[in-house]
């Protein structure tokens, strides 16, 4: 199995992906450590978190040795992404489909799943050797662009990420989404209940994709 290959089958078996965006490195780092916690094992720290390269390389070395994988996001540019890489990033996420982000993922074996939200799009990043896609904004596409999109293109793997919710887990899951990625709806008690509350929400959504699966 190659190491690609390897890193795909964990991210689909671990299934949800947390969009992890803090305002400060601490913050990044304390959002991911009470994922963790709470259960989600798809860590992606977005770069929109100050200096987002030393909480991906925090993370990835002190969970080198287990089934957690540590990723980066909102990755604009392939700058970015070979710096993630090399602070320890497993998997590489972008808004937008970039070729030149595609080739130096492959480079290296990381997975790359760039931001899609129309047939085009999928089919160039396929052409590309993307493996899984992610449907953002999923909010705006919601499930049924899944459904719509497995009717010419069955072979086609996708994560949306950017609406998936609590409740609306399941339709994504029923409509046939790789995965999921779960970003402001694991933080939106955290100012008022602090960080506690995102280890309690991360529970609650291992838990309803555990009773749904």
């Amino acid at each position: 199995m190659t190491l690609k290959t390897s890193i795909l089958e964990q991210l689909h078996k671990n299934f949800i992906f947390a969009v992890v965006r803090g305002n400060t490195k601490e913050e990044g780092y304390s959002i991911s450590k009470s994922c963790i916690l709470g259960g989600i094992k798809n860590i992606e720290v977005t770069y929109t978190t100050p200096e987002a390269s030393d909480v991906i390389r925090q993370l990835a070395e002190e969970y080198k040795n287990s089934d957690t994988i540590i990723g980066a996001g909102t990755v604009l540019d392939s700058e970015t992404a070979s710096l993630a890489i090399q602070s320890g990033a497993k998997f590489v996420v972008s808004p937008h489909f970039d070729p030149k982000i595609a080739k130096t993922c492959h480079r290296y074996a990381i997975p790359y799943l760039p931001g899609c939200g129309t047939a085009t799009e999928i089919l160039r990043a396929m052409e590309s050797g993307v493996d899984v896609v992610k449907l953002f904004p999923g909010g705006l596409l919601g499930p049924s662009f899944i459904e719509n999109i497995h009717g010419p293109l069955p072979f086609v793997e996708m994560m949306p990420s950017g609406g998936v919710s609590i409740e609306n887990v399941d339709k994504w899951i029923e409509a046939g989404a790789w995965s999921v990625g779960v970003g402001s709806a694991l933080t939106k008690q955290l100012q008022t209940d602090g960080i506690e509350s995102v280890e309690a929400i991360a529970q609650k959504f291992v838990k309803k994709i555990e009773e749904i699966c």
